[in-house]
């Protein structure tokens, strides 16, 4: 149930994203295409990231990250081994200049938290202990399209499935618990960050 792959270095994902940006534009398919159709944790994670980064800029990304992430865990719950996304979600187009932006910003930050990432606690990443998380993930998606009237907000959420990706990718299963305490910890963050003031 947990990813397929090998674990990968995070910062190798963003390698992938960044060869995937050419031209004035880059599509969904092109960033599916390069990071493989059965890389489930990894498409989740680079989405999130997206739209944790300044990229989040981009109108709607928010909302379309939200739709994808609800499409792969679904998938991923119902045990698909190829990641299947619709035409109107594969066409959108991205920019390459907010997307280059986007990753050298997430650089820094994701070799930091690297270092600090291992192998351990993996039956977490395994049925049916990896229910509950999906379950909450999927949960959390249908609510961040409402989010983009809260501003940080979307940011947020994204980066609470993006703790939670890089914890399946790198088979770290403490990451995984600390995207649940962030999670639980997320409407207060909300509350605060979008109306305190």
């Amino acid at each position: 149930m947990a990813e397929e792959e090998h674990p990968k270095a995070l910062s190798d994902v963003l390698d992938h994203l960044e060869s995937a940006a050419h031209g004035d534009s880059v599509t969904v398919e092109e960033v599916v295409q390069k990071l493989g159709h059965k890389s489930f944790a990894a498409l989740m994670l680079i989405f999130s990231l997206i739209s944790t980064s300044p990229a989040s800029a981009i109108p709607g990304i928010t909302a379309t990250v939200a739709v994808i992430v609800f499409i792969l865990v679904v998938q991923m719950i119902l045990g698909r081994k190829c990641v299947w996304l619709p035409q109107f979600i594969t066409r959108r187009h991205m920019s390459t200049k907010k997307l280059c932006k986007g990753i050298s910003w997430l650089r820094k930050p994701v070799q930091f938290v690297e270092r600090f990432l291992k192998e351990r606690l993996t039956f977490l990443l395994h049925r049916p202990w990896l229910y509950l998380p999906l379950v909450l993930i999927l949960a959390l998606t249908l609510f961040m399209p409402f989010m983009e009237v809260v501003p940080t907000s979307g940011s947020i959420a994204s980066a609470v499935i993006a703790l939670f990706a890089a914890g399946l990718l790198m088979r770290d299963g403490a990451l995984v618990v600390l995207s649940f305490v962030v999670l639980a910890a997320l409407p207060v963050a909300v509350w605060y960050f979008g109306f305190s003031g």
